[in-house]
């Protein structure tokens, strides 16, 4: 992707399901648990950018023990700085301390069976310290001790935090992570608090109930009671003191969530190649949390998938296809290729067949895998011209001819080079755009001048100040007679609020596109109706929320959006042409067919609180706040 836009959180759950004797005897280290927790979250780095932080629970600790062990870190290298830490309590031990997994249990931190990792990519807030997941509710019951950490956004943050001041709490920090702790919380403390006055009248006293309290918590009545009232994309991991541990996703299953269970482990991440290469399993062997599920594993070792919140039509991320997710997924990898392959036909229409004046080449490095299935699409259509060809009637091509068909291909270059060592670090913004745009650079000599036409292809295209302030130029002194830019993604029309920092509307080339051909005839009224609408709508009741600002795009056509997003960023001064084919709708569906979340381009939200947050986005837009919209 040229533009760079906010991503969203992963996590890493691990529950050793034997003592850690076991994995001692059996692999040759006690540290079994933190090294698969360190390697899912080192496969999953693409998803942290703020911090990493972790968390490890003790089982059958006893009372005086310190059971629960926290490190996070924000540092620019966060995840080295983060085990650097924990494996820097152990730098001293002699050899027979680091393998006597009974001594190191009892004496050392992070020795835990159940152990919670986090990746941080901070969609609002400062990116202190104190931001970083996972996050603990502590408390002298063991049972009542809550360490959470997700990957969400929830939209109706302000009604959920006011919900618990009118229960009669006082939250510190009006935060979604501390919000969602306690409400987890309250309900949790309502739970064990039940079952404390179940068993206290039958006879056992404080010490005997805790064990009954760890066997009959019920989780999932919790988390019932917890979630009714969320909205938004979610997967949220949570552990409790007494070492029961739970991975709640969100109804329509916005946000992913995998795991993979054996006799020796459970183990959890937002992407499935983590997992199948921190375990070493293939994927057939790994499980998808269904949408309103939650995943529980008990302090025993208990391990059950159930429903939680009643689910939704499953409406799974498309940006997690296009460009988030690590491309090393199977289905990924063919849905990028599909994507590339849906485009051939737009772009063949666009150079007039043309293959003998037009190169093809990809912006680095997230769009690759999309040319790939581009040059398959190229190739093919190649391979069926030549057959026809071959089967013309009354033709039989011999010697030169025979030659000519045979030999003809798409000319495939790689022609955009991103220097991934540049760095601008000069405080003058005059002369640090001017290094900006040097940022790609080109293979030169490729390009015959004012001969070729160059298609470049973008795996999606959100702000497109990068297009024309490095890109387009760049390409231009390779001195072709046109550029034709391609997007593997539609046109991001609309906020996202589940995961994704996209929520100011004059930050999308496609919406300035279309205010501005809105202002150009002279229909700026519509935008006042729209605000107007918009404002109507957020005052109605969360659920009968309605998008107020859908309708306008509604008066242009696909291809006129697309014709002002090429003229805004064509370069001043350019001379030569530039278009920008966008995927279609019904593109994106037909290569990503079991994952159809397309809010931030069709503008239908899964949640109100989608439809509520676009509206916000517009009315800031109007009143010119820069600010997010939820």
């Amino acid at each position: 992707m040229s533009d760079q836009i906010k991503h969203e959180c992963g996590l890493a759950v691990v529950r050793l399901l034997k003592p850690l004797e076991y994995y001692e005897e059996k692999y040759g280290t006690s540290f079994y648990g933190l090294q698969k927790l360190h390697l899912l979250l080192q496969k999953q780095r693409n998803r942290g950018q703020d911090g990493a932080g972790l968390a490890t629970i003790k089982l059958d600790a006893q009372p005086g023990e310190k059971y629960i062990s926290v490190k996070r870190s924000n540092s620019s290298n966060y995840l080295q700085d983060l085990f650097e830490g924990v494996f820097g309590h152990f730098k001293d031990l002699s050899q027979e301390q680091t393998h006597d997994p009974v001594w190191l249990k009892a004496n050392m931190p992070f020795m835990g069976e159940l152990l919670l990792g986090h990746l941080r990519y901070g969609t609002h807030g400062d990116n202190s310290l104190d931001t970083v997941h996972p996050f603990i509710r502590e408390n002298n019951w063991i049972s009542r001790n809550l360490v959470v950490a997700g990957n969400f956004n929830l939209t109706n943050i302000e009604e959920l935090f006011n919900k618990l001041v009118s229960l009669g709490q006082y939250p510190k920090v009006k935060s979604d992570t501390v919000t969602v702790m306690e409400k987890i919380g309250h309900f949790l403390d309502e739970e064990v608090q039940h079952l404390f006055n179940w068993y206290k009248p039958e006879g056992y006293n404080q010490i005997e109930i805790n064990p009954l309290i760890f066997d009959n918590l019920n989780i999932g009545r919790v988390l019932k009671k917890a979630a009714r009232k969320f909205d938004g994309g979610f997967v949220m991991a949570g552990m409790i003191g007494h070492g029961d541990a739970f991975i709640l996703r969100d109804p329509n299953g916005i946000r992913p969530a995998f795991y993979y269970q054996d006799d020796e482990i459970v183990a959890v991440a937002s992407e499935r190649p983590a997992l199948q290469t921190a375990l070493g399993v293939p994927r057939t062997s790994i499980q998808e949390i269904k949408p309103g599920n939650v995943l529980i594993i008990k302090h025993h070792g208990e391990v059950k998938e159930e429903l939680c919140i009643e689910p939704g039509p499953k409406l799974s991320c498309s940006f997690e296809r296009i460009y988030f997710s690590r491309g090393n997924d199977y289905d990924i990898y063919q849905e990028r290729k599909n994507l590339g392959r849906q485009l051939v036909p737009s772009v063949l229409k666009a150079v007039d067949y043309d293959f003998e004046n037009t190169v093809f080449s990809y912006i680095p490095n997230t769009s690759e895998t999309a040319f790939y299935g581009m040059t398959e699409g190229l190739h093919d259509h190649i391979n069926q011209w030549k057959i026809d060809q071959m089967q013309r009637e009354g033709t039989r091509p011999e010697g030169e001819e025979l030659v000519r068909i045979l030999s003809r291909k798409p000319r495939i270059e790689k022609l955009v080079v991103k220097d991934e060592k540049m760095r601008t670090f000069i405080a003058n913004d005059q002369i640090r755009g001017g290094l900006v745009s040097h940022v790609y650079d080109v293979t030169y000599g490729i390009v015959r001048n004012h001969k070729d036409t160059l298609v470049v292809l973008d795996d999606s295209i959100v702000r497109g100040t990068t297009l024309r302030d490095s890109i387009i130029k760049i390409l231009n002194t390779l001195k072709p007679a046109r550029i034709i830019v391609v997007s593997s993604a539609p046109q991001i029309r609309y906020p996202d609020c589940y995961g994704i920092d996209m929520s100011q509307l004059g930050k999308f080339v496609a919406f300035n596109a279309l205010v501005q051909l809105l202002r150009e005839e002279g229909k700026d009224h519509l935008l006042d109706e729209a605000f107007e609408k918009c404002v109507a709508e957020n005052n109605r009741p969360l659920e009968e929320v309605s998008n107020g600002m859908a309708w306008l795009y509604d008066l242009y056509s696909y291809e006129q959006i697309s014709a002002r997003i090429a003229k805004i960023l064509t370069p001043k001064n350019l001379e030569i042409p530039v278009d920008i084919i966008f995927q279609s709708l019904e593109g994106l569906h037909q290569a990503c067919p079991d994952h159809k979340g397309d809010w931030y381009f069709s503008g239908k939200y899964p949640t109100p609180g989608g439809n509520r947050v676009v509206n916000n986005a517009f009315i800031n837009f109007m009143q010119k706040k820069e600010v997010r919209a939820y």
